[in-house]
């Protein structure tokens, strides 16, 4: 029984990855993922979720993805830098609860005094420490670095300022921090993709972004490598081939 049992979790897996495949390679449905992604975002749909009471900003794929990742991965440590509304620190916690272990570190240039007050009220506010400073600033690394230390497990989000230098930046600071088999993910690389914001302007746009970002980072260091099967099933993302793993110690 056992046996059998294990036989037809791997068939399903195998399954899962098949189909991650054809979603990844079927052209169609991926200029129609871009097209939706754009028009939803002409209405700021990612605006419009939360996670155990707070805004979470993120669109559901992969607010799923990102539950999957830590279940599995099991890190003990997640850094976040991008604190915003608090809604993905919230969730990442939520998930170390049920594992049973693990601190989430939020890190962001402005943690308005509402937001603070938010996540320090929350139930899972134990799990989270929250570091106010440009995660850019040595000052702010060296005291992410510090609480990381000593961790086997540590998984990096990076979703603050997305012009292309100081993701660039974020990614050489961050990325050595991370522990192999565990992921580092780059948010809104969907950027490089889409057409300027107009109807909400920003500093960042195609050539100026988190993918242009990690194209640059991904040709200077071999630790990374973009996760097929997560990145593939994801139809529609704000972070499409943003999921990396880390593939080397």
């Amino acid at each position: 029984m056992v046996t059998r049992m294990h036989d037809d979790r791997e068939q399903f897996a195998e399954l899962q990855r098949d189909c991650s495949r054809r979603l990844q390679d079927d052209s169609t449905l991926q200029r129609l993922s871009m097209d939706t992604t754009w028009q939803a975002d002409l209405s700021n749909y990612s605006y419009v979720w939360t996670w155990l009471g707070l805004p979470i900003i993120q669109m559901p794929t992969d607010i799923l993805v990102m539950q999957e990742i830590i279940w599995a991965g099991r890190p003990q440590v997640v850094v976040e830098t991008g604190v915003a509304r608090g809604g993905s620190l919230i969730m990442y916690a939520s998930i170390l609860e049920l594992i049973g272990e693990g601190r989430v570190i939020g890190v962001d240039i402005d943690i308005r005094p509402h937001n603070r007050a938010a996540i320090a009220s929350h139930p899972l506010a134990r799990r989270i420490d929250l570091i106010q400073g440009s995660s850019t600033d040595p000052g702010v690394v060296a005291q992410v670095r510090a609480a990381v230390a000593g961790a086997e497990r540590v998984m990096v989000v990076l979703d603050s300022d997305h012009v292309h230098e100081h993701v660039l930046s974020e990614l050489r600071a961050y990325g050595p921090m991370v522990t192999e088999g565990q992921f580092l993910v780059v948010a809104d690389t969907v950027v490089e993709h889409l057409p300027v914001q107009e109807h909400r302007p920003r500093p960042w746009h195609p050539g100026n972004s988190p993918g242009s970002a990690l194209d640059a980072y991904l040709a200077e260091c071999d630790r990374f490598a973009p996760d097929e099967y997560i990145n593939g099933k994801l139809v529609m993302t704000q972070s499409p081939g943003g999921y990396l793993r880390c593939v080397a110690r």
